[in-house]
């Protein structure tokens, strides 16, 4: 079973995701159950936790956000920038955990972010770098370097806090 701390993590990580459209809605409730399971709990995780697939396109944009309240995790609103620099950071963070090749890290970060978003920039300029190996004198695993140094570069880059904190009432 995993720690509330990577649970809550992880539900973060996913909210960042899907907020920039990299992931589906019920990918997100999958999180929240998961969070459940691992020991965190709150009235609005639990009602997220329990849509179905069918609601999940519906009610995730509705109920995610005092879910994670609740929990003293962060909200990014869809195409916010802090939104965008969190799901580079959970992207980097599953290419390291092995979910990802260096070479998708650098194509999503580059379809997702473009050379638009400062914190990315340079996982696009790699993946440019990819499409132009055959007129270059390096080599893929010279380039899967270089994406694995940026991805462990904004790995620590600072997270949202992942225990849950009591909320003033």
């Amino acid at each position: 079973m995993p720690s509330t701390e990577s649970a809550a993590r992880e539900l973060q990580d996913r909210a960042a995701l899907w907020s920039v459209g990299e992931i589906r809605a019920t990918d997100v409730v999958i999180a929240a159950c998961d969070a459940l399971i691992a020991g965190l709990d709150g009235p609005a995780l639990r009602i997220l936790s329990a849509c179905t697939r069918a609601e999940a396109n519906y009610d995730v944009p509705d109920l995610l956000p005092p879910a994670l309240d609740e929990l003293g995790l962060t909200f990014y609103p869809v195409g916010s920038d802090a939104g965008q620099e969190a799901a580079a950071r959970a992207l980097a963070a599953r290419m390291l955990a092995g979910e990802l090749t260096p070479r998708e890290l650098a194509f999503r970060a580059h379809q997702r972010f473009g050379h638009e978003l400062a914190l990315a920039e340079r996982l696009a300029e790699l993946d440019d770098e990819y499409d132009i190996l055959e007129y270059g004198d390096r080599t893929p695993a010279q380039i899967d370097a270089d994406v694995t140094a940026e991805a462990l570069r904004l790995a620590q880059c600072p997270r949202v806090p992942t225990e849950p904190t009591d909320a003033p009432a």
